[in-house]
């Protein structure tokens, strides 16, 4: 109905994945008694989305094994779930929010909490049918019905979501070419020794990997991807292109309603952004970050969407902290478990722990003898022991770090404490 009035809540969460439905949960939670509307632009109850492109993808998790809560949840709670609303504008003089069919829907505070859309290639033939992203169920499930047919695949970007996806699609029998603009995988996100490692991991297994290469353009045939066209010259046969190159903040509405942002959107330690009563939360803000060193920056992670949504929910009902979380991700590919905690950018020394070889080992980064970051191969130990050290920002012995017969906790020099608890 176009310029119909929605009903008015005293909490209005746009974005109804990971972020914004932990917000509308930890309010409850909090035993928060006035109105929440959680409004998602999907037409799906609100679900995980890291399976997507490991188990979901492989046919080894059903999709209701991925949803947050079941559907009585929301009801039971009393919490407002409209699926298949998007939002397109925000007024914050009258506050309230307009969705793409006119309907609109007052609050006394709004979260913004919609993530990112996939990040689309800047090349002819980036429309063409069989080129995906990996962001959404739909985008799944459209992968898979197209699967059984190809034989060849292309994934363009070495980050998490396309490592993971051609190890699934490598496990589905089909010829896999990573294509990665970088020198090596993972290159925003970890160090050289693991990024070789995976490389070597995926390459044993069929992987055709081409680092430091870059797409032209994609071609196709009756409107559909056939392959990959290098700036060398290259091409290669593709029956499915996949592109995994991040994503875009989806914050267009609040940045026209004069929000401070440009890559994400500016919020302060308990994440509000520069407009009265406006918090944003999630992959789409951006907040000082203490172990980045206070500098501000966007997580694209589980960790930071539920840690930002009780930091929100607690502002809401009045017992505000200040957002302090170490960032951790994980991330499945073959038989390899991979656990990050930290951020090693920044990073004056990389400290090998275990053996390689052995497939069970973790990258250790220290900045000013300080550890900052691990990546951890099939090493759970490492990654809960470590994460403490990361998370006191404590000194610790090098020499003992590297020895596997040390617990890491056992290698402190000194008690520390981070030099920027929040901003």
């Amino acid at each position: 109905m176009s310029g119909a009035a929605g009903s008015d809540h005293d909490v209005v969460i746009v974005g109804a994945g990971q972020a914004g439905a932990q917000a509308a949960i930890a309010l409850r939670q909090l035993r928060y008694q006035g109105s929440v509307a959680l409004i998602g632009d999907e037409h799906e109850l609100p679900y995980e989305r890291p399976p997507l492109s490991k188990a979901y993808l492989a046919g080894e998790q059903r999709f209701e094994r991925l949803l947050i809560r079941p559907a009585t949840f929301w009801q039971e709670k009393a919490i407002d779930l409209r699926p298949g609303c998007r939002i397109v504008a925000v007024d914050p003089a009258a506050r309230r929010v307009t969705a793409a069919d006119g309907t609109r829907i007052g609050y006394r505070r709004l979260v913004w909490a919609t993530g990112g859309a996939p990040r689309r290639l800047d090349c002819p033939g980036a429309g063409l049918a069989r080129v995906h992203a990996l962001r959404s169920r739909a985008d799944a499930d459209r992968l898979a019905q197209e699967l059984p047919a190809a034989r060849r695949a292309v994934v363009i970007g070495g980050g998490y979501i396309g490592l993971e996806a051609a190890s699934v699609l490598v496990g589905a029998g089909k010829q896999v070419t990573v294509v990665e603009a970088q020198q090596q995988v993972l290159a925003r996100m970890s160090g050289t020794m693991l990024a070789r490692f995976l490389e070597a991991e995926h390459r044993s297994r069929g992987v055709n990997l081409r680092l430091g290469t870059t797409v032209d353009r994609i071609e196709g045939r009756d409107g559909a991807a056939r392959g990959v066209r290098l700036t060398s010259g290259e091409f290669l046969a593709a029956g499915l292109v996949i592109v995994g190159v991040g994503i875009v903040p989806a914050v267009a509405p609040l940045l026209a309603a004069g929000a401070r942002g440009g890559d994400g959107v500016e919020v302060d330690a308990v994440c509000r952004t520069s407009l009265p009563d406006v918090y944003a939360i999630g992959d789409c803000a951006t907040h000082a970050n203490a172990f980045a060193d206070g500098a501000r920056i966007r997580l694209e992670s589980v960790q930071n969407a539920n840690d930002m949504a009780g930091t929100v929910a607690r502002s809401i009902v009045g017992v505000a902290h200040p957002y302090y979380a170490v960032p951790w991700f994980w991330s499945n590919q073959y038989d390899l478990r991979l656990q990050t905690v930290g951020l090693a950018a920044g990073h004056d020394l990389a400290i090998l722990r275990g053996a390689i070889d052995a497939r069970s080992f973790s990258v250790i980064y220290l900045r000013q003898g300080r550890v900052v970051a691990l990546d951890c191969v099939n090493a759970t130990k490492d990654y809960v022991q470590g994460r403490k050290l990361v998370e006191s920002g404590a000194e610790v012995r090098s020499d003992l770090i590297a020895d596997t017969s040390v617990p890491l906790t056992q290698a402190l020099l000194s008690e520390g404490v981070l030099p920027i608890r929040a901003a």
